[in-house]
């Protein structure tokens, strides 16, 4: 599954870049340079980065199923021993 942006996200993702480059590397980088590294990001790393959060989220949702009969659980036949 491709990971696709909002056009205002890659904006500004790529003006972080470029921000990036500006306080830490030597030469800052332009535009192109920096949407074109995004790019390539979400090309490359993003997929790994995408798998290990929907690995993160169904082992959540594993832990909360598993804890589903313990949180949900009623005793049946309450009603003669409350009297």
């Amino acid at each position: 599954m491709a990971i696709k942006l909002q056009q205002a996200e890659q904006k500004d993702l790529a003006g972080a870049i470029q921000r990036y480059f500006k306080e830490n590397m030597e030469e800052p980088i332009g535009d192109l340079k920096a949407a074109m590294l995004l790019d390539f990001c979400l090309q490359v790393i993003g997929p790994a980065i995408y798998n290990q959060a929907i690995a993160d989220a169904q082992a959540h949702m594993e832990a909360k199923v598993a804890d589903l009969s313990v949180e949900c659980y009623e005793e049946s036949g309450n009603y003669w021993k409350k009297k």
